[in-house]
């Protein structure tokens, strides 16, 4: 064995020499081990490996007799090949010199043909050019044939399929075609259009046109005289006819358009029937309101403002029952209603931006103005359904200057109306104090008027086409949150001296009422939609966190948020101070029920009626007082939040101050119970249901100090063993479980065994 394990240590492989001999040794010793008896497995082992050794040499035969057999295949195919490809190659030379010779010999004809392809394609460019002219005159032919015999519709019809042709000839450079086509339309169409419109307004003539009155006043329009039926197939005739024109009317007449910097939204010409229809007004319209007359007057907008409305609702119903239906029966999609107003909404836009520069930095007229806009506007969606999609007088005012001067008359004019009423006599006073239903939040005048003043500015601007121009108006009116809640501010520092009063309170009442509407505002679905377009401004100036930018997003956070964290605070520090002047009264008044002698009280059994502590009439006396002065002067919310501080600060005051700092006999503690829970805790129960929970620190210490002697003993013993186990915590749950029994929550373990060492009175254990 020991030669055995010296051959082996012997036997190290080495990287640079053959590994034979390290893997014959590792292959005996895998195979035989150290063992001698595994030496007869030799035999075996020998003939196993020469049968190897003989399969692998017939293995090594094999393939030295079969490669050189694939190599002479190979060489063979590759002779092949070469042979393929030196033909081939000949091949090519062979037919590229003949390619270049055929391409010698047919230059001059290429040429040549070159030559007459040109001259084909030029004679087709003058062909389908005189086509074209051919076309053009006979369109033109046939609407001079058709006027001839009268026939005006297949004439219009004629004319529309030319000016057709006109538009899909617009990418040609053909000029003179161009304008031979252009000329012909623009003459026949003149032809048309002035016979056509000659009739149709003499049918408008028959009609009454345009009614200057009500419906009901109308002396035909919509009623039925003996020639109502022709007179109204010729309307429709006519009209239809008219209609056919409208393709080559928006391609000869250029639409009046007012100047870039009014964001006007586009919008199609209107059809060329209402425009006929239109005339009389339109020329009513100037005459009354431009030039030198005396109802052209830059103070009195509403008079061509209310003269577009009641011309509106005048032809509606005509509109409706007699245009309406000739309009669909022609397969057009336009609504004449809509139509007929957009076109004298037009007037009035040139109107507006033609006075609006003349009285842009007169105050009054400006302010006037925008308010009988926004009256006009406001009837114009409601009572006759106008577009918002349509070009409207707010495009007008929201050109940079006007707007900007909007803004700026909009705050002059809601600073002096918040300064009228902070200095009203009224301004602290609620409207409704008399109604108990209606008065619940018990808001000031002057907060209630300042949240209709905001929202009107809410109604002023809603209807703004652009998220911009909305946004402006929410920094103004978040500006004016700030400024009116900083006058509240300065207020309620004047009368911080008696926080208690009237006014401090009113003031609060006026920041909470503030802070709860915009609260509720915030969930609006148009203030909803302003703060996604905050957002969308905010991502691409970067101007805020990802954090923030994150809160928008998923409405966390809303438009308002800034200004009700500021009234929040605002409001919080106006509470904290009512109840740390109550506080404080109620600590002054109870300095003689700390001194009450509870260590030598009589016992309940020696009293025939328990009656309330003399000391503690003075401290419930203030507190009742107060409690009800501020149930009175405050709003639900904030004297529940009132009451509640309170009750909190009382709790700790008569459990550090009082209870902890005294020792109870028997009758001392049952004098703190009856105290506590038959008068202190009452006071509180109008609030609240349970309001010893307001209390638990006072109800727990007395449950701890009436407890009987054997209960405080098994208390007593309880805590001692867990206070001794602490530091392996095997007891403490039975500690907790026993406090838990006994209706123990808020204490701790450590003030439990303090007040079981308040009590004056244990029973000699010996111990």
């Amino acid at each position: 064995m020991a030669s055995i394990a010296v051959r082996k240590k012997e036997v190290t492989r080495h990287l640079d020499q053959c590994d034979i001999p390290y893997y014959v040794s590792e292959f005996l010793e895998r195979e035989l081990g150290n063992d001698y008896d595994s030496l007869g497995k030799l035999d075996s082992l020998i003939e196993k490996l020469s049968e190897n050794k003989k399969q692998l040499e017939e293995q090594v035969l094999t393939v030295s007799s079969e490669v050189p057999k694939r190599i002479q295949n190979a060489l063979k195919k590759a002779e092949d090949s070469k042979k393929s490809l030196s033909q081939l190659l000949e091949e090519e030379t062979v037919l590229s010199e003949s390619i270049n010779s055929h391409l010698l010999k047919a230059q001059p004809w290429m040429e040549d043909l070159d030559v007459v392809i040109g001259q084909v394609e030029e004679l087709e460019r003058h062909l389908a050019y005189l086509k074209w002219i051919c076309r053009i005159e006979e369109l033109s032919d046939s609407i001079q044939q058709y006027l001839m015999t009268n026939n005006v519709p297949e004439a219009a019809s004629t004319l529309a399929c030319m000016a057709e042709l006109d538009i899909k000839l617009q990418e040609s450079s053909c000029s003179h075609l161009l304008g031979f086509v252009r000329s012909t339309v623009k003459f026949w169409h003149k032809i048309l259009k002035d016979k056509l419109t000659s009739d149709f307004e003499e049918v408008l003539a028959q009609l009454r046109w345009p009614f200057v009155g009500p419906p009901q006043s109308q002396a035909f329009g919509l009623a039925a005289p003996a020639n109502a039926p022709d007179v109204y197939n010729n309307l429709e005739m006519l009209f239809c006819q008219l209609l056919k024109l409208q393709t080559s009317d928006e391609l000869l007449t250029k639409p009046k358009q007012l100047p870039e910097k009014y964001p006007l939204p586009p919008s199609p010409p209107v059809v060329l029937p209402i425009q006929i229809m239109l005339n009389p007004l339109q020329k009513r319209f100037k005459y009354h309101f431009t030039g030198n007359k005396q109802t052209n007057v830059l103070n009195k907008p509403e008079w061509y403002l209310t003269q577009v409305l009641m011309w509106i609702g005048n032809h509606s119903k005509f509109l409706d029952d007699k245009i309406q239906p000739i309009l669909e029966k022609a397969g057009s999609s336009v609504n004449a209603g809509l139509e007929f107003s957009r076109a004298l909404v037009m007037l009035i836009l040139e109107k507006l931006a033609a006075d609006i520069p003349c009285l842009l930095y007169d105050d009054t007229l400006f302010c006037h103005l925008v308010d009988e806009v926004l009256l006009f506007e406001r009837e114009l969606y409601s009572v006759h359904g106008y577009l918002s999609s349509f070009p409207s007088c707010m495009h007008i005012l929201s050109e940079e200057s006007c707007f900007q001067r909007w803004l700026t008359v909009e705050k002059k004019f809601a600073l002096q109306k918040m300064d009228s009423m902070l200095s009203s006599e009224a301004a602290w006073i609620s409207q409704y104090e008399d109604i108990t239903d209606v008065d619940e939040m018990k808001v000031p005048d002057c907060a209630e008027t300042f949240m209709t003043l905001l929202l009107v500015i809410t109604d002023r601007y809603k209807n703004l086409p652009t998220a911009s121009r909305k946004l402006q108006f929410l920094g103004l009116q978040k500006e004016l949150v700030d400024d009116f809640r900083i006058r509240l501010t300065q207020v309620m520092k004047e009368e911080t001296r008696a926080s208690l009063g009237f006014r401090y309170c009113a003031i609060l009442n006026a920041v909470n009422y503030i802070a709860t509407v915009l609260a509720d505002w915030a969930d609006n679905v148009f203030f909803l939609q302003l703060q996604q377009a905050e957002l969308e401004v905010r991502a691409e100036s970067d101007t805020v966190s990802q954090l923030q930018l994150g809160q928008l997003a998923s409405m966390e956070s809303s438009v308002f948020d800034d200004m009700i964290n500021l009234l929040e605070r605002l409001k919080h520090d106006m509470l904290t101070r009512q109840v740390d002047h109550v506080f404080r009264e109620v600590k002054d008044a109870a300095k003689l029920y700390k001194k009450e002698r509870w260590l030598s009280l009589p016992s309940q059994a020696e009293q025939a009626v328990m009656s309330l502590s003399s000391t503690a009439c003075p401290m419930l006396q203030t507190l009742r007082d107060r409690l009800l002065q501020l149930e009175q002067q405050l709003c639900h919310s904030l004297f529940k939040t009132f009451w509640q501080m309170l009750a909190e600060k009382v709790d700790l005051y008569i459990y550090q101050e009082i209870i902890m700092a005294n020792h109870f006999n028997e009758g001392g503690a049952a004098q703190l119970q009856f105290d506590m829970s038959r008068n202190l805790f009452p006071l509180f129960s109008h609030y609240c249901k349970r309001p010893e929970n307001y209390f638990k620190h006072i109800k727990e210490a007395c449950i701890i100090l009436n407890l009987n002697i054997g209960s405080a003993l098994l208390l007593k013993d309880v805590l001692q063993s867990a206070s001794e186990n602490e530091p392996s915590k095997p007891s403490q749950p039975s500690a907790t479980a026993a406090l838990n029994e006994l209706g123990l929550y808020k204490l701790a373990q450590r003030d439990v065994e303090i007040l079981l060492n308040l009590r004056a009175s244990w029973p000699n254990t010996g111990k």
